[in-house]
């Protein structure tokens, strides 16, 4: 059993921070998880969750960590100018990106959200934050027991998904991510084989799906049905649609659990262990 591996989920939503009395419950947050493994931090993308992530690390330890983006898109990287750490020297943030196609980095995308009009502060205030690019695909390079594998995601833009793998458990990221492309189709099962847990792309209901066909995004059922494929333990359904209200959500995993029991809706707040 592995002692102290968990995933914290900030933000679960779409798109755009979802504020409101049809989504208090779910969270109206974008996407940012807190994964930890011993002693060690791991911070994946930096939507408007993040900011409260912020918050929290600041009152406590874990002064040196990881910061690994799926990609660059706005709702995954909003929480960055509100990121607390980011602007301490006492912190040390490494922060990963691997899913640039045109030679694009990380810094660079950084550098234009953060700079006027867009932003009054400028990209170089955050002086904790050391910025690497890798290629989707490479396992990032660690000193300890926490493994961390990367794999192609199918996304405008493109999009990088995780596995950790610690102490014989196994969580992965899978998100941002449209099914379609054969050949990640065919990478996907072997990448999540096993996963204790797997968070999983679940904007969408298949009826919806033809009316957003090349947004980049999945549906539930495609969660579902890759979880049993590759004997996933507890897929977790994720990055909610704006629209999408809390009891939408109770419906639809009460659907996903008929189908295969164990799958839950992502919850901002929500604590997972596998």
């Amino acid at each position: 059993m592995a002692e102290n591996f968990s995933l914290r989920c900030w933000g679960v939503r779409g798109s755009t921070p979802t504020p409101g009395q049809k989504t208090l419950r779910y969270g109206g947050e974008t996407a940012c998880f807190e994964l930890r493994a011993g002693d060690a931090l791991v911070q994946i993308d930096c939507g408007s969750g993040a900011r409260n992530l912020g918050l929290e690390l600041c009152c406590a330890g874990s002064r040196s960590f990881d910061l690994l983006f799926t990609h660059t898109h706005l709702d995954h990287i909003c929480g960055l100018p509100f990121f607390k750490p980011a602007y301490d020297p006492n912190f040390s943030v490494t922060a990963w990106a691997g899913h640039f196609q045109d030679g694009t980095s990380l810094v660079d995308i950084v550098s234009r959200i953060m700079s006027p009009p867009i932003f009054p502060v400028a990209a170089k205030t955050l002086k904790a934050v050391d910025f690497k690019t890798f290629t989707a695909g490479d396992a990032l390079p660690r000193t300890d027991d926490l493994v961390i594998k990367t794999v192609r995601l199918n996304h405008p833009g493109g999009a990088c998904g995780y596995r950790f793998d610690y102490q014989g458990k196994s969580i992965c990221i899978i998100t941002d991510h449209e099914h379609g492309d054969p050949e990640i189709d065919a990478a996907l099962p072997k990448f999540v084989q096993g996963a204790d847990i797997m968070i999983y792309d679940a904007m969408f209901t298949d009826a919806e799906y033809e009316r957003f066909k090349g947004w980049g995004h999945s549906t539930w059922q495609k969660a579902v049905e890759l979880a049993q494929t590759a004997k996933v333990k507890t897929p977790v359904l994720f990055h909610h649609d704006p629209c999408r209200s809390d009891d939408e959500l109770d419906e639809i995993g009460q659907a996903a659990q008929k189908i295969h029991p164990g799958t839950v809706v992502a919850r901002e707040g929500m604590f997972l262990t596998p």
